[in-house]
């Protein structure tokens, strides 16, 4: 069943404006007030019903209704069982949840669904039909965002059996989105300083402009233009020859893959059915 049920006057004007004046489903959405998630879905029934326009003369609202809401909308013609998208888009933007972590539940309820490729291609697919977004476009080798997760991975001492936060330090390149992960004992400049010079180390390189989203650990006083970060900071950029810049690209580091990187990182170790347990924060 659709999820917002029209009334039928919302239909006509969805299937006049589909057949007759061959408007896209976000510009039909936009003039009738509707989301295009269920825009989308009803010219999917009424497509697979056989539904034109206009409508055969003496089609009751009832029997349009039934040719409609009959059409199963979590199947395809192979048989496959269509995710809830909405629901899923929905998901997406909780912390720690990422599209894996959704096709695995959805894989669970469907055994025999899509396989995770094919699930993400829909899933773009669909979200292409949504309102455009702003695309950054990263060079590479220019940008390297750097931050904090946020959520904490418990560390166990297997000697007492007591447990310590692990705080997550994420860098993703800007161009490749290849990320880097490690967890220290704190948040402390000392930690912040080490987790650089091992991503710079792990990439193989230093990108041109390290940004960092305007954090305590190395940022002073922050700026749009000319951030003020703490000496340590600006020494070890000096050093590696590169530009730490928190001012006019924190948001990017904060909406683009700043944010999304973190919370991929974050899912692998909060998301997941089975947790690993985590007994240093060193690698071995």
């Amino acid at each position: 069943m659709a999820r917002t049920k029209l009334t039928m006057r919302q239909i006509h004007e969805l299937l006049r404006l589909k057949y007759q004046n061959q408007l896209s489903v976000r510009e039909i959405a936009r003039s009738c007030g509707l989301p295009t998630s269920t825009v989308g879905d009803y010219l999917k029934r009424a497509e697979a019903a056989g539904v034109q326009w206009p409508l055969p003369a003496g089609q009751s609202e009832k029997e349009l209704l039934q040719l409609l809401l009959a059409q199963p909308a979590t199947a395809t013609a192979g048989g496959l069982a269509l995710p809830d998208w909405p629901a899923i888009h929905k998901e997406l933007g909780r912390k720690s949840v990422t599209l894996l972590l959704l096709w695995q539940e959805y894989r669970q309820t469907y055994p025999e669904g899509y396989g995770y490729s094919r699930f993400c291609q829909l899933y773009q697919r669909w979200a292409g039909t949504l309102d455009p977004v702003l695309r950054q476009v990263h060079l590479p080798g220019e940008k390297l965002f750097v931050d904090w997760a946020g959520q904490t991975v418990p560390i166990h001492n297997a000697a007492d059996g007591s447990v310590s936060a692990g705080h997550l330090f994420v860098a993703v390149l800007g161009a490749s989105n290849k990320i880097y992960a490690e967890a220290f004992a704190n948040e402390q400049l000392p930690a912040w300083i080490a987790a650089h010079c091992h991503a710079y180390a792990f990439y193989g390189g230093v990108a041109r402009v390290t940004v960092p989203d305007n954090l305590k650990t190395g940022v002073v006083r922050p700026c749009r233009y000319e951030p003020l970060l703490h000496r340590s900071y600006q020494e070890l950029a000096e050093h590696y020859g590169n530009r730490d810049h928190s001012g006019a690209d924190q948001k990017t580091a904060r909406q683009g893959q700043g944010r999304g990187r973190r919370a991929d990182c974050r899912a692998a170790d909060f998301g997941g059915v089975a947790r690993p347990a985590f007994f240093s924060t060193w690698a071995s």
